[in-house]
């Protein structure tokens, strides 16, 4: 069977393929003209954030912050030599008794645990763990625990349980002390 077409009708189906076609390029035009205004406005909004800042502005930033950092690493330098004292340089029995003494408390009992090793943001770190008794006058207590602080920098005090008798003259106000004392054990 032969279909015959005329020419009319030839004529107005290339009209209709033409209609579609231009159809459909014009949806993928306005679908491009939208997505191009929106990155016009993103590139807008680029430029006006970036016009807050000069060059100058972030040169200088630049070094700021680098000098600060500098700073920091010259501190933790400074530390990390603090720290990494030995345990036996230490020789912490003799600085308490005489933080004791300057004080004018007494040693009742110093006991001393094994080393411990930890490690805090990459660094390994060694402990020390103490508990110390001591008595005399609340005055001379907190004297001692305030020298204490500031004679091992490197402590962390766990607890300081300070005991005040009442009514007992023959018994005096004693405090017991747990610390650690950390070196540093890295590089």
């Amino acid at each position: 069977m032969k279909l015959k077409i005329s020419k009319t009708t030839l004529f107005l189906l290339m009209i209709g393929i033409f209609l579609v076609l231009l159809a459909s390029l014009g949806m993928a035009y306005g679908g491009q003209r939208k997505e191009q205004s929106q990155v016009n406005q993103e590139l807008s909004l680029a430029q006006l954030m970036l016009a807050k800042y000069s060059p100058d502005e972030l040169s200088s930033q630049q070094k700021d912050l680098e000098s600060q950092l500098a700073q920091i690493e010259s501190k933790v330098q400074a530390t990390k030599a603090q720290l990494n004292r030995s345990m036996e340089n230490f020789q912490i029995a003799d600085t308490l008794f005489m933080l004791a003494e300057a004080s004018d408390v007494e040693v009742i009992e110093i006991s001393q645990s094994a080393p411990t090793t930890g490690e805090v943001e990459g660094n390994t770190f060694s402990g020390l763990r103490h508990s110390v008794t001591i008595e005399g006058d609340v005055s001379n207590l907190i004297s001692f625990i305030f020298e204490l602080r500031q004679e091992f920098s490197t402590d962390v005090t766990e607890s300081i349980n300070i005991s005040i008798p009442e009514g007992q003259e023959d018994e005096k106000p004693s405090a017991s002390i747990n610390l650690v004392i950390y070196t540093y054990k890295g590089d």
